[in-house]
């Protein structure tokens, strides 16, 4: 029997007993399916996570800073332009942020406030994943012309004005006057923003003496996998890019939270590649299962099929190729259904995995596929080769 004819037989004989493999053919095709799935959109997906949620975002977050009270040269020392493009290149490195921090004092009603300043750049809201309580945090316009904007820590806005509905009021801050354009939310992972008043870092270094210039960087990660990583040569780039030759610098990062996130997602990850791997095997039983009952009760058509001339390696070929069908059509379906899943994924967060991603999730579906069609139909195939002729006829 030619190649051909051979893999039209063992197909027209799954599709004629496609009752019988329906459990089987299942366990594959959601095997592959969450194969390509998870390798196309685990990456996409976390992120997503990094992007969207804060909690991950604070841990994603490199807090770098001058400590200028302790540096050894008593020379005041910031990120120079050079540096933060330097740092700005590192890999991993989504986008960072320079911020100042500076004590001040607000006057309303002739009651005085005092409160830490922060004059940040307009980056510094999404780097440290903020958002706005009402009104709007002031963007690149401010920080380029120069405006004399000011955004207010929820609880500072509350404390001197007693309501958090203050846009476009005014606040007298270290005697200059700023209209206020929005109040911040709450922030859970550095409670003492919520007592600050933000500046743009251009205005500020205008109009407050004795600011200088940025001492400290926000800088975030693509994923909380490229943390460890970048934490660890900041130090070298600064000391490279930044021509100073004694500073003291800082470097914080939530390890703790962040550990408790690599936990987390490893074990997501290794169950959802346990659940598919666990669908494999399924799948591989019932292969084995069905291949087997389909040897017992196919017994006289093998005796026949011998008395007529087919060799022991033509059984061994039939019913090998009958296993491989199995898979491999569970293995179409589930490439299709696989591919649905990662349009659907990629529309809903926003993002597409590259192409490239789907070809290997399905090129390793494949494979399994083909390893489990073989591997599970082997033993009833070669089962079905050695059956003598004379007992196979006389079989009941």
């Amino acid at each position: 029997m030619s190649l051909r004819d051979l893999v039209a037989v063992s197909f027209r004989q799954v599709i004629r007993n496609r009752r019988r493999f329906q459990g089987v053919f299942l366990a594959i095709v959601l095997g592959v399916a969450g194969i390509i799935t998870i390798l196309t959109m685990s990456r996409e997906i976390k992120k997503n996570i990094n992007e969207d949620l804060d909690f991950i975002g604070g841990v994603t977050v490199i807090r770098v800073f001058f400590d200028n009270n302790r540096n050894p040269s008593n020379r005041p020392q910031w990120f120079q332009e050079n540096t933060v493009a330097a740092l700005g290149r590192l890999p991993g490195v989504k986008e960072l942020s320079l911020a100042k921090a500076h004590g001040g004092q607000a006057i309303r009603h002739g009651k005085q406030y005092n409160l830490l300043l922060m004059a940040v750049d307009h980056p510094f809201w999404h780097v440290l994943s903020l958002s706005s309580l009402s009104g709007r945090l002031f963007g690149a316009d401010a920080v380029t012309g120069r405006k004399r904007e000011c955004v207010l820590g929820e609880k500072l806005a509350a404390k001197i004005f007693g309501t958090t509905q203050v846009t476009g009021q005014t606040l007298e801050i270290n005697q200059e006057t700023y209209v206020i354009t929005g109040v911040l939310k709450s922030i859970v992972t550095d409670s003492g923003l919520d007592y600050a008043a933000f500046l743009p870092l251009t205005t500020a270094q205008d109009r407050i003496p004795g600011l200088l210039f940025p001492d400290r960087l926000y800088l975030r990660c693509r994923t909380w996998d490229d943390v460890p990583q970048v934490a660890t040569v900041i130090p070298n780039t600064i000391e490279t890019y930044n021509n100073s030759q004694e500073f003291l610098i800082h470097v914080y990062v939530a390890w703790e939270v962040l550990t408790r996130v690599w936990r987390l997602a490893w074990w997501v990850e290794f169950l959802a590649y346990l659940a598919v791997g666990l669908t494999f095997v399924l799948g591989g039983a019932g292969i084995w299962n069905v291949m087997m009952a389909a040897v017992t009760s196919r017994t006289r058509e093998i005796g026949l099929k011998k008395a007529i001339g087919a060799e022991d390696r033509d059984i061994l070929a039939q019913f090998l190729v009958e296993a491989l069908s199995i898979s491999l059509i569970g293995a179409l379906v589930g490439a299709a259904l696989g591919r649905f899943a990662m349009e659907v994924l990629s529309h809903f967060i926003g993002t597409r995995p590259p192409e490239t991603l789907f070809l290997l999730g399905l090129s390793l579906g494949f494979l399994l596929s083909v390893i489990l069609g073989i591997g599970a139909g082997l033993y009833p195939s070669i089962k079905a080769s050695h059956m003598e002729v004379v007992s196979a006829i006389r079989y009941e």
